[in-house]
């Protein structure tokens, strides 16, 4: 009998731990378990035509807010092409109401409750031996006499059990390869789905090794951690920490949920030790209000966790992601300004602004009413306003959110955004001035070339705050330009000079230029020219002085946090 499990990712870069899980921990079953990815970017009939062709038995869809209506279309599809073919569904976004989606989706023959390795491999093993006691199997729904079901629950259990699921690496050549230490967190934050489990479980130390050597040896690009919290234990955290800092590749990046204020000075001191771009982290803050931090039941020291953060950020060598979420109890526009501002004081190398969302199961899906809540109808279920803030609000924070994304998330424009910020009356009034202007010129929801943004935030400052000088202005515009893409195209606005062809044939043949490139053995003055380039600048980039010096972007040598291009400044020009 012929399985196929199914997953629709959100990005082609994503794997799903969930379905190669089930694979692993059922290939005993005797059922013949095949799997397919696809992403949401892919056309539904062109999935269904897959799916289709395959002829399988079943068809067991792994389901999530950003997939689940792509899902119950090919169900309903499937059905059609495939009366015969069972359809299964598992994941958080069917966990909770597994009855009413067996009551609203006839072609759906099973939901799968709670962590299904167990569950799937139970099923399976019924299925291969065509014995169908679905009444003695825990943790499902399905059809009675044509009603809808729901058995008792199954018990958390050994995730020891778990195979290690990439050991045919080949497999997830060009992939983010997502790996689990931990199931459950400590914490019972109201908007999210983890707390409602039994206590934190944790992977053996002696599998966690292997499969981080396993990681190490194969060179894996990145290694993105699904602990909820993964510092939630120090010995644990510790143990991982300590084992990919001696034994580092210089290649394979891992990242990691916390808790900032678990962190304590050995955590510091170990992180010192770390290759630049070793580990990066991900920190949710969520809110700066204490009203609205202690209705949400979120555990969190914020002065502890902002003194974390600038220790972290002065070591210079860990990627800092920094999470807010808007439409949160007791939090209006003005309080979730003042959050906004208090996050983006921490320097985060990234400040997520994110969006309530109201997920099934969750205690902030009970609070709906107290709060006043609306949220979307379907998946995602984003909030749309509350008792405190309009959608008027959460519309202006939506564009707000575009503008962090592509001027500060970007980390493209590290000189003149800091030069510009200056004259705003706070971080957030900056941004929120910034939206107000891309919408007034018609920017919004089309693709413009890279140089429109530069010349876009241009424009903006130069009108918003006349106070600027534009000549500095513009040099630390084309600084950055320049210090992230190496462009052939020169901006129509610049006021600075690139070196000439005949004289940078010159420069790169100079027998004192190799040593700006130490990377190259032996020094090869072709290969130089192609991948740098070499622009005169009148000001200092750091003290906005009238200083003259010529800059060479290195693009074959860049910085493994920032992609920024290494910045020689070069004499004996002119």
């Amino acid at each position: 009998m012929k399985l196929l499990l199914c997953a629709v990712n959100a990005k082609f870069i994503h794997t799903n731990l969930a379905v190669y899980n089930l694979a692993a921990y059922a290939k005993d079953s005797g059922m013949d378990i095949c799997l397919s990815e696809y992403t949401i970017n892919n056309r539904t009939e062109e999935i269904l035509k897959e799916l289709y062709r395959q002829k399988a038995d079943i068809i067991a869809f792994s389901c999530y807010i950003w997939n689940i209506k792509m899902i119950q279309e090919l169900a309903e599809e499937l059905h059609k092409v495939l009366p015969e073919t069972e359809i299964w569904l598992g994941g958080p976004e069917v966990s909770y109401d597994a009855a009413d989606v067996l009551a609203k989706y006839p072609a759906i023959s099973i939901v799968m409750m709670g962590e299904g390795e167990e569950t799937f491999r139970e099923l399976c093993l019924q299925y291969a031996s065509g014995e169908k006691e679905l009444g003695q199997v825990k943790g499902i729904a399905y059809r009675k006499n044509g009603v809808p079901v729901e058995n008792e629950l199954r018990l958390p259990m050994d995730i020891d059990q778990i195979p290690f699921v990439y050991s045919k690496l080949p497999d997830f050549d060009h992939k983010i390869l997502y790996y689990e230490t931990s199931r459950g967190c400590p914490f019972a934050c109201s908007y999210c789905l983890s707390s409602i489990g039994e206590r934190v479980r944790f992977r053996s130390w002696e599998l966690v090794r292997e499969e981080l050597q396993f990681f190490l040896d194969h060179k894996v690009a990145q290694v993105k951690f699904v602990d909820r919290t993964f510092n939630c234990n120090r010995k644990h955290a510790h143990h991982i920490w300590n084992y990919i800092t001696e034994h580092d590749n210089g290649i394979t990046n891992f990242h990691f949920e916390i808790a900032a204020d678990l962190l304590n000075e050995s955590d510091i001191a170990l992180f010192r030790k770390m290759r630049p771009g070793l580990i990066q982290l991900e920190i949710g803050v969520q809110s700066t209000h204490g009203q609205t931090i202690r209705e949400i039941r979120r555990v969190m020291d914020l002065e502890k966790l902002a003194d974390v953060v600038a220790k972290v950020k002065a070591l210079g060598n860990i990627h800092q992601h920094l999470d807010l979420i808007a439409g949160l109890p007791y939090e209006d526009y003005d309080q979730f300004q003042k959050s906004f501002n208090d996050v983006f004081a921490m320097k985060p190398d990234q400040l997520q602004l994110g969006f309530l969302k109201v997920l099934k199961g969750s205690y902030m899906h009970e609070k709906q009413k107290d709060y006043e809540i609306m949220y979307g109808s379907h998946a995602p279920y984003e909030v749309l306003c509350t008792k405190w803030i309009s959608y008027d609000d959460i519309l202006r924070l939506k564009e707000i959110e575009d503008m962090v994304e592509r001027y500060y998330n970007s980390a493209q424009y590290t000189k003149s955004l800091p030069y510009v910020m200056t004259f705003a009356k706070t971080p957030f009034v900056f941004f929120e001035q910034l939206a107000v202007y891309y919408n007034q010129h018609n920017a919004v929801g089309v693709k413009h070339a890279r140089l429109f943004y530069y010349e876009l935030l241009m424009n903006f400052t130069l009108q918003t705050y006349p106070e600027a000088d534009e000549d500095v202005l513009k040099q630390l515009l084309i600084y950055d330009l320049y210090l992230r893409e190496n462009i052939k195209k020169r901006p129509a606005w610049t006021n600075t000079t690139a070196l000439e062809k005949k004289e940078a044939t010159a420069f790169y043949r100079m027998d004192s230029t190799g040593k700006y490139f130490p990377e190259m053995q032996p020094y090869n003055s072709k290969k130089a020219a192609a991948y740098t380039h070499i622009e005169k600048f009148m000001i200092d980039m750091d003290t906005y002085e009238k200083r003259e010096w010529w800059a060479l972007f290195n693009y074959h040598n860049r910085d493994p946090l920032t992609y920024d291009a290494h910045v020689w400044e070069i004499k004996g020009i002119e």
